[in-house]
């Protein structure tokens, strides 16, 4: 298969387009050819090409910062002397000097196809930005790891944040450049956005469904996104930065491990078995033990669940991640009625709202766990609705 950066380079005539026009870059580590060439680097060696400015989003554009919620400043690239500037610093939308620095934007971010991703918010800004501008935006498509199945809530309206920017599903099952078509119709933006497909993708193919393991070298999009069983684990696990859970950060395994000092992972794994079995299933869920080195519960024994879908037991249409997880926190809830799950912080520049209701895009999910008389079938009754919503809506934007 070749990635839209790669169609891009192989296309004389879209190359050709970009003739004479300044052009920018807005990518992160993971923005590479299918040959781990950075986008940045064959750009700037293609002749006819002259980019003038680069973007990163979140984690930098060197994907420097490890922790969540940590700034990057703007700065000169060393090697080619354009400046750098950062979406994650002083501003999270562009600025009016940003965007004089370039007449097309090409846009190379590898999501991993979850709707707080940060990424995909960056990219809706900036649509926004360049139809404001009347700038043209190309995206560089690339795979969503985490395949085409749907599944969670829709965010609801006024629950807009920088961890949910539209009425997308938790997990929506689109790619970059089909979300992009998807916003520009939803939102009525007369923008000239200009979509560079990959060839050869097919997101149902087996053993990637949806990353194409046997072709594409897996490079981080952010620091904590270390591999695909973490992209396929992330609709779920994302929640719990929302709680007083650990997510695994400050272990090697973030986002795929979750737990805590002070809770009985047996009774846990016991309750939830009995309440909903079949939200367990396509995976392996395997009680663990960590000491996260820094964030919650840093230097502390953890007790919790790994999920695992790198093995012979995964089955791609049957994992819910985000049910796995709410599961989790509903058999917490039940066990100890009294437990503080819920984190109080500000979170991504918001401080009036608990985080795990701007992660969640409302207030169904928090209420649900906290009811003692709400059942699991109350809970799918929301999902499935939403979920079959999702899918229509999505339907005509699907480019593969």
């Amino acid at each position: 298969m070749n990635l839209g950066i790669d169609e891009l380079l192989r296309n004389s005539a879209a190359r050709k387009a970009l003739e004479g026009r300044r052009t920018a870059v807005l990518g992160h580590p993971a923005s590479v050819t299918r040959d781990c060439l950075h986008t940045l680097d064959v750009l700037m060696a293609c002749p006819g090409i002259k980019v003038t400015s680069a973007f990163g989003p979140q984690h930098g554009m060197l994907g420097d910062k490890q922790d969540n919620m940590v700034e990057s400043d703007d700065f000169v690239d060393a090697r080619y002397g354009i400046p750098v500037f950062s979406l994650y610093g002083d501003v999270r939308r562009p600025t009016d000097e940003m965007m004089e620095t370039f007449d097309v934007l090409l846009v190379d971010l590898q999501d991993i196809g979850t709707r707080i991703y940060t990424f995909i918010t960056t990219l809706t800004y900036m649509i926004e930005a360049c139809a404001a501008h009347n700038k043209s935006i190309w995206v560089l498509d690339r795979p969503n790891p985490a395949g085409r199945p749907a599944e969670g809530t829709i965010l609801e309206p006024g629950w807009e944040s920088f961890v949910g920017a539209g009425p997308m599903l938790m997990r929506h099952g689109m790619t970059p450049g089909e979300i992009a078509k998807w916003w520009v119709a939803l939102k009525r933006l007369d923008v000239d956005l200009n979509v560079i497909q990959m060839t050869g993708y097919d997101p149902d193919a087996a053993p990637g469904y949806g990353w194409p393991v046997l072709e594409l070298s897996w490079i981080n999009p952010s620091p904590n996104a270390s591999s695909l069983n973490m992209a396929r684990c992330f609709p779920g696990t994302v929640l719990l930065e929302g709680t007083t859970l650990s997510e695994g950060r400050g272990t090697t395994t973030a986002l795929e491990i979750m737990g805590a000092p002070d809770i009985d992972y047996d009774l846990i794994v016991n309750k939830m078995a009995a309440l909903a079995p079949e939200w367990m299933r396509g995976c392996i869920v395997r009680k663990c033990h960590f000491e996260p080195t820094f964030h919650k519960h840093v230097g502390k024994l953890c007790a919790g669940l790994q999920i695992h879908t790198d093995n012979e037991h995964y089955r791609h249409d049957e994992f819910r991640p985000y049910r796995l997880v709410t599961l989790m926190l509903k058999s917490i809830r039940l066990n100890y009625p009294d437990y503080p799950i819920w984190r109080v912080f500000p979170y991504e520049y918001e401080t009036e709202r608990l985080a795990v209701d701007l992660l969640s895009g409302g207030t169904f999910l928090r209420e649900w766990v906290d009811n003692p008389d709400a059942q699991p079938e109350d809970f799918e009754e929301r999902l499935i609705e939403d979920e079959r919503a999702w899918m229509e809506i999505r339907a005509p934007y699907l480019l593969y």
